[in-house]
């Protein structure tokens, strides 16, 4: 049995059993990588994918336990890789974090600056898409970090931290009726469309449950995951808009007027997804310092060392957040 042959196998997983496209995905050719499939299969005597003709159609039952350990072997060879790499070189490396546009628009620029100002060395790779997305990046090992509001605690091989709570505001041009209200309410908003962010991003979960208490059916004319285009679409008249707080810009956005709306959705609670199994290098805690500094790296060892979510909660009870 061969590393380069659990690796093969893994990534076939990943590319939807597509022998073609993983070949393509990792520079090399697709009867090589049958080739050595077979081999560990009559090696290990158990078939590790279900044949129709020369195509994959499925993983069998003893296929899908093989893969789920050869996963978590391909990341125990690369963390014995990343401790060698931190003693020889403790400050030269990549780091890869995958995060949501919010995320990434708003709250990561002076971080990413900082960081990079500190860390010359250290190249940074960065990748968007939805929270469900990034999540499965971070927990297939694609990438070292995930920063995201939603769906990180769907997977179990996951540490999640926290790093900052934040509200949302309602948008509207000047003038709007909104704008005049000294206390505005769910009913109060659910009279207009509603603009807001793709269920799934950026907290929206939160704001579908508040309509839902309130036995109220809001008018959501328009979705999008990018909280600029929210913005352009209300400049435009066409509904009130729902975003982070953090996204109003007072100094270019002085055409809309920004309500404040955590006494109507609550607070949310931006997380960093970390696998379990990961090495963390020392550049890797200094940038999780960065964007959350009540994370030390005594704190982030004790929540990687634990096995139980629950104790992992009570780890970060009495911490206050920053709130933005």
């Amino acid at each position: 049995m061969k590393l380069q042959q659990l690796r093969y196998i893994w990534e076939v997983s990943k590319n939807n059993l597509n022998v073609s496209a993983t070949a393509e995905s990792i520079y090399t050719s697709q009867p090589g990588i049958s080739k050595q499939i077979r081999i560990l299969e009559d090696e290990l005597g158990v078939p590790v994918f279900v044949r129709n003709g020369k195509h994959l159609t499925d993983m069998t039952p003893a296929g899908k336990k093989i893969i789920a350990i050869a996963g978590e072997m391909l990341m125990q060879a690369e963390n014995i890789k990343n401790i060698a790499k931190e003693y020889k070189e403790e400050s030269k490396g990549t780091l890869s974090i995958a995060t949501t546009h919010t995320q990434a628009r708003y709250a990561l620029p002076p971080v990413i600056k900082a960081f990079m100002n500190d860390m010359p060395d250290v190249s940074l790779d960065i990748q968007q898409g939805t929270p469900l997305q990034i999540s499965e990046m971070v927990s297939q090992g694609k990438v070292d970090l995930a920063i995201a509001t939603e769906a990180l605690e769907l997977f179990e091989n996951l540490i999640m931290l926290p790093c900052y709570s934040w509200d949302r505001c309602i948008l509207v041009p000047k003038g709007h009726q909104l704008a005049s209200l000294s206390d505005i309410t769910l009913n109060d908003v659910a009279r207009f469309p509603l603009i807001t962010y793709v269920f799934g991003f950026t907290g929206r979960s939160k704001l579908d449950d508040a309509f839902k208490e309130q036995h109220l059916t809001p008018n959501v004319a328009l979705t999008a995951v990018d909280a600029d285009v929210i913005k352009t679409y209300v400049r435009l008249g066409l509904g009130v808009g729902i975003v982070a707080r953090m996204a109003y810009d007072e100094k270019a956005d002085t055409d809309l007027v920004a309500i404040n709306a955590g006494h109507l959705f609550g607070q949310s609670v931006t997380r960093i997804g970390i696998r379990k199994d990961t090495f963390l290098r020392g550049y890797m805690y200094k940038f999780i310092q960065s964007f959350a500094p009540h994370l030390s790296q005594e704190l982030i060892d004790s929540a990687m060392s634990l096995k139980d979510p629950v104790a992992i909660n009570e780890l970060f009870e009495d911490i206050e957040l920053p709130h933005y």
